[in-house]
């Protein structure tokens, strides 16, 4: 590996911070939603807020040199009106000093899902007026933070919050419907750009990116209708954001397709040229597994997603377009995850060839249940599924592949959305019932091995 290259782990606030309503911080759609159905929160979480210092000492220690975290818009922001709020912004300036003083390089994202309340109030990313509110944030940050940060990213995931808000239901505004993710995607992939343009614009130092939920597609086989399958699939979980962050156009037979039965009059033309001009320096890849598809042309559109750990309850099919399918080869989590390394290193040629970016691996773990009572997890499959994960960056490098950094998902445990704090990614062991104790696991330890040796340690192999 190159000697600049990055490892790190990563989090985003509202999974790790807590203090929901500490220092003048608003309420979140997150905080509200959560509240209201009376589910698992992330009130406390890994209580980063009080505990950054710790948590970013241990990252040194264990031999990282970034971090990857997210701002939290209602601690920035107090209101409508664009109100700073100093006190959120003097805590993240204590993390990034924090950051410096250990030499840990931060790698910022603006938003990971926690719009404030008083934004999803008046319609949230349907309502186009947050787009504006979002550049407004995102000037706030840059003029606030410039100094102190060099990598920037605009969103984390922007395919995974709309779909799961807008037409899966499964997260906050739990709406299923068509319509309303198309506008929440152009919404959010416009505000994306008028953030772009303002970095540029304010001639701040360092690079801006976005960071996308990847899943390379691979078909069942090499027919023509697989084919087309595949290409629906792709356009529903990649395209629509890296074509147009990256090359600044949505995926024109998407767009088509979907203009025969849905209105698609909100696409005014000098936004589409304001995303056009506004292109990326880099993208971000958080990769946990592919999408193994085949053509769907009979039944209806169902969409679930498994937060229980029982295997068997995802579901992805989409009427005329595609159903994905698993690989009965291969292992999965109990999350429905399949395990496939491969996927990381032809979906990273697949993405450095069409974008000719500059990419970072921005997220990658695996969850599960741990005991995290005892003296050292032993958490053996996890660090097998580093080790094949890296492997996959490291031969894709060989390959001529511009990759720039690797962050594990997560540094610590924390929480895991509507998942709650059992299902656990952390390198780190966080007691959540006894005091918020600290314990690296095996992994993190062998992850300092691996970060000392810049990679030389890890086990290569050609995947097949």
């Amino acid at each position: 590996m190159d000697k600049d290259f990055l490892w790190g782990g990563a989090t985003a606030s509202y999974q790790c911070e807590g203090a929901w309503n500490v220092d003048d911080k608003v309420e979140s759609m997150w905080d509200h939603y959560l509240h209201e159905a009376n589910l698992e929160n992330g009130d406390i979480a890994s209580d980063h807020y009080h505990r950054y210092e710790e948590d970013i000492r241990m990252m040194k220690e264990g031999g990282q040199n970034s971090y990857r975290f997210s701002l939290a818009w209602p601690r920035i922001i107090k209101n409508k009106a664009g109100e700073r709020n100093e006190k959120g912004i003097e805590f993240y300036h204590k993390v990034l000093d924090a950051c410096h003083k250990y030499g840990i390089e931060p790698f910022v994202t603006l938003y990971h899902w926690d719009l404030p309340q008083y934004w999803e109030e008046t319609g949230g990313w349907l309502n186009h007026e947050v787009c504006a509110a979002f550049e407004h944030y995102a000037k706030v940050c840059y003029e606030s933070f410039g100094d102190k940060i060099t990598k920037w990213t605009t969103f984390n995931e922007p395919k995974w919050f709309v779909v799961n808000g807008y037409k899966i239901g499964n997260y906050p505004p739990g709406y299923q419907d068509t319509q309303k993710t198309m506008l929440a995607a152009y919404n959010v992939m416009y505000a994306s750009a008028l953030g772009v343009r303002a970095f540029r614009e304010g001639n701040y130092k360092g690079q801006i990116g976005i960071v996308h939920s990847y899943t390379p597609v691979n078909g069942v086989d090499d027919t023509i209708e697989t084919k087309i399958a595949m290409r629906y699939a792709d356009n529903y979980c990649n395209n629509w954001i890296l074509d147009t962050a990256a090359l600044g156009e949505f995926p024109i037979d998407l767009v088509a397709e979907l203009a025969k039965n849905h209105d698609i009059s909100f696409m005014q033309a000098d936004e589409l040229q304001i995303i056009k001009n506004n292109t990326v320096d880099f993208i971000g890849l958080n990769y946990y597994s592919r999408t193994l598809v085949k053509p769907y042309t009979e039944g209806e559109t169902q969409l679930t997603f498994n937060h229980s750990g029982k295997k068997g309850e995802s579901k992805v099919l989409i009427k005329n377009w595609f159903e994905q399918v698993k690989d009965p080869n291969n292992e999965t989590t109990e999350w429905d995850t399949e395990i496939y390394p491969k996927g990381l290193e032809d979906g990273l040629i697949e993405a450095y060839q069409r974008y000719q970016r500059p990419l970072y691996v921005t997220e990658n773990g695996i969850g599960v249940r741990e005991d995290v009572t005892v003296d050292r997890v032993n958490d053996d499959y996890r660090i097998s599924f580093m080790n094949d994960h890296i492997n996959a960056i490291m031969n894709a490098i060989d390959t001529g592949c511009d990759i720039r950094g690797y962050y594990a998902w997560a540094p610590f445990d924390l929480y895991s959305w509507k998942n709650g704090v059992e299902k656990r990614y952390g390198i780190v062991a966080v007691d959540f019932e006894n005091n918020q104790i600290r314990k690296p696991k095996a992994s993190y330890y062998w992850f300092k091995e691996i970060i000392e040796s810049q990679g030389a340690l890890i086990k290569r192999r050609p995947f097949n």
